[in-house]
């Protein structure tokens, strides 16, 4: 009998959030979650400005992208979570 094996596709995914510097090690933590491997993460926070953003592409199975996504969605700080 075949073993069916799950193909892990990578995504880039897009994250606002309030909050600042403090709030990346919970955003990358919730990613990161399950060890998911996080790459090419690069984070914009500039003085003034509200709302902060992160970068990065994961690499996960295809079905775990929209459930990764609301986790980080649930948390406090995030605006917002997309694909990118």
């Amino acid at each position: 009998m075949p073993v069916l094996t799950t193909s892990l596709v990578r995504r880039r995914i897009a994250t606002y959030f309030t909050g600042g510097v403090d709030q990346v090690p919970g955003l990358v933590g919730t990613l990161a979650q399950h060890g998911l491997k996080v790459h090419e993460l690069s984070v914009d926070i500039r003085d003034g400005v509200r709302e902060s953003s992160m970068m990065c592409a994961v690499l996960l199975p295809g079905e775990e992208v929209e459930p990764l996504l609301a986790r980080v969605r649930d948390l406090p700080a995030v605006v917002s979570a997309e694909l990118a």
